[in-house]
């Protein structure tokens, strides 16, 4: 092969993307496939190419669909408890959801034109969803507002009263998340709503890129480079959408520990406590992660319950107390629509459930009740009790274990107690 003796390297050397596949593999891609055929190689050969290109794009797009089955809007953009039926109840919900979790006045949620499917210039940026009514409905790119620095500059901007948080993917800012404060908000608010901006707006390009992969699909010519490239941009987005759950998740564990106003991460030492229980019964490593995750996440109705409730000490009213025993159902509402996260959800739905079945929500008794449950309600009551809270002070590890042994058989299972007392 001709060589280049000043920097030692082939002219007609690979690519540096295609060192490790085929040949053929490049030269079709580069789009040559016609040329060498026609010209190099002989008729056999070439038929024996075409149909492994043939099968090659096939295999491509049945690739493609797959991903597009499972990664399409509807799927992916259920990270929040609404009805996903058109676009603007989609945000409105989300809106006003943000609303509930963080408790500010109002939200509002723009898209960039690109990701808007209302008609506007390539300048303009338009209300998606707002719980205000008297929100403006368009923003001029080149207009001054907090809005357009927080597009500018890619950081959250915060002014009179205002934060504007964007919504970022790999590829560009599909949009920006505005909240209307009423008084101050906690840094792990604030966390929460950026984590939902980085999904939303990771969401929104992961669709776009959907879009142009359906128009691929339907195109009997369509180059299996173009098809190569698609897929690639696809699972990078779909990466980092995983990657925006999970940390989603965490923030929100975080913003449930902040609401329920717990002077430590419950959410997190509970899952801590129940992993170390995992172990101590030598639990399989999968299930010991899912059981993790279900205490991390056990508590995450409660961020739809008003803050103010969590720091009352005495006694709640009749309707309060009927707030707070709604949690649970919208926890599970919640984790169903995250994906990767819906096994834990039955370990979640019994960890009230009692060992003598006096319990709900099914009352379920012994062994009926699922491993993870039992573990997580033992973790839970464990970290609750030797945590410091608003009314009293933490107990010792001898004191908590020797109220819950108490009540081995009626609340709790005595292999998880005496598991713990393990640890």
């Amino acid at each position: 092969m001709e060589r280049d003796d000043k920097n030692g390297i082939s002219l007609f050397s690979q690519t540096e993307s295609l060192l490790d596949s085929d040949p053929m593999e490049e030269i079709f891609a580069l789009n040559l496939g016609d040329f060498i055929s026609e010209n190099l190689i002989s008729k056999d050969l070439a038929e024996k190419i075409g149909k492994s290109e043939n099968d090659k794009k096939e295999g491509l797009k049945k690739q493609l669909q797959e991903l597009i089955s499972i990664y399409s809007l509807k799927n992916t953009l259920c990270v929040l408890t609404f009805d996903p039926k058109e676009e603007q109840a989609i945000y409105r919900s989300i809106a006003n959801s943000i609303c509930q979790m963080v408790e500010v006045k109002n939200c509002s949620i723009y898209l960039s034109y690109e990701f808007s499917k209302n008609e506007n210039t390539e300048n303009d940026f338009i209300l998606a969803g707002s719980t205000n009514e008297k929100a403006i409905k368009v923003f001029d790119v080149d207009s001054e507002s907090i809005m357009v620095e927080c597009l500018k500059t890619g950081q959250i901007v915060r002014k009179d009263g205002i934060i504007s948080i964007p919504m970022h993917s790999n590829i560009t800012i599909a949009g920006v998340i505005e909240l209307e404060l009423e008084g101050s908000v906690a840094k792990e608010y604030i966390n929460l709503v950026q984590s939902i901006a980085d999904l939303l707006g990771t969401t929104m390009a992961l669709q776009k890129q959907i879009d142009e992969a359906e128009i691929l699909l339907d195109d009997n010519n369509v180059f299996t480079s173009d098809l190569q490239h698609i897929r690639a941009e696809l699972t990078a987005l779909i990466a980092d959408l995983c990657d925006y759950q999970q940390m989603f998740v965490e923030n929100l564990a975080q913003s449930v520990d902040t609401k329920g106003h717990y002077t430590v991460s419950h959410s997190k030492n509970t899952a801590e406590v129940a992993r170390k229980i995992c172990r101590q019964l030598e639990l399989n490593e999968k299930t010991t992660d899912l059981i993790y995750y279900a205490g991390l996440l056990q508590n995450i109705g409660k961020i739809s319950v008003p803050e103010k409730l969590f720091a009352v000490n005495g006694k709640l009213s009749e309707e309060d107390l009927a707030k707070i025993k709604k949690q649970s159902d919208l926890g599970v509402q919640l984790l169903m629509n995250i994906n990767f996260l819906s096994e834990v959800v039955p370990y979640i739905t019994y960890k009230t459930e009692r060992f003598d079945g006096k319990g709900l929500p099914e009352g379920l008794k012994g062994q009926s009740i699922p491993l993870g449950s039992r573990i997580i309600a033992v973790a839970d009551a464990y970290c609750a009790m030797t945590s410091d809270r608003p009314y009293r002070k933490a107990m010792t590890k001898e004191e908590a274990l020797k109220i819950m042994k108490q009540e081995i058989g009626t609340r709790w299972d005595g292999v998880v107690i005496q598991a713990l007392e393990n640890c």
